[in-house]
């Protein structure tokens, strides 16, 4: 990796918000120029020769994260707008037909929102029950609380792969092969893990997985669902339009594409999942096991720095990635924010739109610092020396 590949790095700032977005390499951005520039033409749509250079460029991306996530096929691949929306697809157009009044999904009180609010929507229309597994004293989630939490109701399991806050890696193995055991399903939003570590979808059992391209190099707009061929069979579009149908002479008479270009209906964001490809390029070209090294050095450099720092008070303490969650005593998150930003420093601040986590670790918002492979440890050096002076901290956060 050079950090030169990055412009957004030529602007004489500390990119420390990597779990809201990710910075994109001059590949990613040439490519989808390339595309703009040469051959703009639609997907899947024309019968000529730009056409056709889309559609390979387009299912060349679906292969590459296929390979990327071990999918078993294709038609396990289908492009997203991201993450939320292959969420509440997997939510409204699959699990909807299925859950029944007083059936049980297990959740955890520091989901993303995206995780929570599809879930509590089917609460409301179908009569479901969502439950939490509890959290352990470092917020982790443990095979034990998991068993405690299942009952005879339960029929789902949906959890982050990685949280956005805490940063904790969550035992998906383990809990698909106790879930199936029991006949239950598994869902799993991967927005901060597909990034950051090596994601087997085969290995691990999933059913469903949604994540999004903009957190791994890739551009706005695009993301992936994946789900068990044999159980996107039965998800029902929730869209529908134009390319996902094969004929509709009358209600009565609509046909439907093969999978799995029917769940995506209009003209998808095609800049965006030929970018993608690229940014899939590059992070094999790293390897995902440097990746991990490389955040988890990081991560442990800068905890080291701020458990010297007496008045800071670090949530999470232990965790399995280059997440950092923190708070200034007696400084409101946002105030540190505003304060570090007067130096390019850039972090997050706020509930991190994981709202219900108050209620496990008694905090309503922080500093959040997520780290990737671009940053340095003399970045973390220069965020460390800005908050080691509390007084100047108090002067200047206004």
């Amino acid at each position: 990796m050079n950090r030169d590949d990055f412009p957004m790095l030529n602007h004489d700032i500390v990119y420390f918000d990597n779990s809201a977005t990710s910075l994109k390499p001059v590949s990613v951005i040439e490519k989808m120029n390339d595309y703009y520039r040469n051959y703009s033409a639609n997907a899947h749509r024309g019968d000529y020769d730009l056409s056709f250079k889309v559609d390979q460029e387009y299912e060349n991306t679906r292969e590459l994260v296929k390979e990327f996530i071990n999918a078993k096929c294709l038609e396990e691949v289908v492009f997203t707008s991201g993450t939320t929306e292959g969420l509440n697809m997997i939510v409204n157009g699959f699990f909807a037909n299925l859950l029944e009044k007083g059936d049980e999904v297990l959740i955890t009180t520091s989901e993303h929102a995206s995780n929570v609010l599809p879930w509590f929507k089917l609460v409301e229309t179908l009569g479901i029950e969502v439950n939490y597994i509890p959290l352990d004293k470092n917020y982790y989630v443990t095979m034990d609380n998991v068993k405690k939490a299942i009952t005879n109701k339960t029929k789902v399991i949906s959890l982050a792969g990685i949280t956005n806050v805490i940063g904790d890696k969550r035992p998906i193995k383990e809990i698909t092969k106790y879930a199936h055991d029991n006949n239950i399903f598994v869902v799993v939003d991967g927005a901060q893990m597909v990034p950051h570590i090596k994601v087997d979808v085969q290995d691990l059992d999933i059913d469903f997985l949604a994540f999004s391209g903009h957190k791994m190099l890739g551009p706005t707009g695009i993301g992936v669902l994946y789900g068990k061929l044999e159980l996107l069979e039965h998800l029902e579009p929730i869209n529908l339009g134009g390319g996902m149908n094969e004929s509709f002479d009358s209600p009565e008479e609509v046909y439907l594409k093969p999978l799995p270009i029917r769940l995506e209906a209009g003209t998808q964001n095609i800049a965006g999942v030929i970018g993608l490809s690229e940014a899939i390029k590059y992070l094999n070209n790293i390897g995902m096991d440097n990746i991990i090294k490389r955040e988890h050095d990081l991560r442990n450099y800068l905890i080291d720095k701020l458990l010297k720092i007496k008045y800071i008070d670090i949530i999470n303490l232990e965790s399995d990635s280059g997440i950092v969650a923190f708070n200034v005593n007696n400084v409101f998150s946002q105030d540190v924010a505003y304060y570090l930003n007067k130096y390019n420093i850039c972090v997050r601040a706020g509930s991190h739109c994981a709202k219900i986590l108050k209620s496990a670790v008694g905090i309503t918002n922080s500093v959040r610092v997520s780290l990737y492979f671009y940053n340095t440890f003399e970045e973390i050096d220069n965020l460390v020396e800005l908050l080691s002076n509390y007084d100047k901290i108090v002067s200047e956060m206004i």
